[in-house]
């Protein structure tokens, strides 16, 4: 019973600390202003979390666990680079939509000011999604026996920078230019230059 009181303690935090992420840009998150909107004490928070970074940590676990969770079950399921390259596309640019607090967090954005590490580990996580493409980009010619345009480093690099700005654009229109908003479109252009 405390197991489960203390995990959802954890959840709350992490909710309100994405909730506060989306609702102030601009404005950093303190712990008595996080304390707040849980509606516990700042000690409460200490209790579940050492510091102010291991709940940004925290939210970045979820965004890895959830990512690359998905990740794996299309790359199970889909075995064509293109259909899985778009995919993957779409999941991370999708996630960023309905989650706008994280998108925040992993444009970098609500993370200026904060240690080195948060920022380490956002750097991290787009380098995850590289390597994803770079996989499906590799197993192309075996799988499909057809040769990549170009060189699959740079092909994946291509992809990921621009996921990493549909994302940085979403957060600097404040929400309003959604990533999904061209993603059939951009990605007819991507698939004839890169997979056809």
């Amino acid at each position: 019973m405390t197991t489960r009181k203390r995990s959802n303690r954890k959840q709350e935090i992490l909710q309100a600390l994405a909730t506060m992420l989306e609702n102030n840009p601009g404005e950093r998150i303190t712990t008595a202003k996080l304390a707040e909107a849980v509606g516990v004490t700042e000690a409460a928070l200490y209790r579940h979390f050492p510091s102010k970074a291991r709940m940004f940590e925290g939210l970045l676990d979820f965004v890895e666990e959830t990512l690359f969770s998905r990740i794996n079950k299309i790359l199970e399921e889909d075995k064509m680079s293109a259909s899985r390259s778009l995919k993957i596309a779409q999941l991370v640019l999708l996630f960023a939509e309905k989650n706008p607090g994280i998108s925040r967090m992993i444009s970098g954005e609500a993370l200026m000011g904060e240690q080195l590490r948060l920022r380490t580990r956002v750097t991290s996580l787009f380098e995850k999604i590289e390597t994803q493409f770079k996989q499906v980009l590799r197993e192309r010619p075996m799988r499909e026996g057809k040769d990549l345009v170009s060189d699959d480093n740079v092909i994946a690099n291509l992809l990921t920078s621009w996921i990493e700005g549909q994302i940085r654009q979403f957060v600097r229109s404040d929400f309003k230019h959604l990533p999904s908003q061209h993603l059939a479109k951009q990605w007819q252009l991507f698939h004839r230059a890169l997979f056809s």
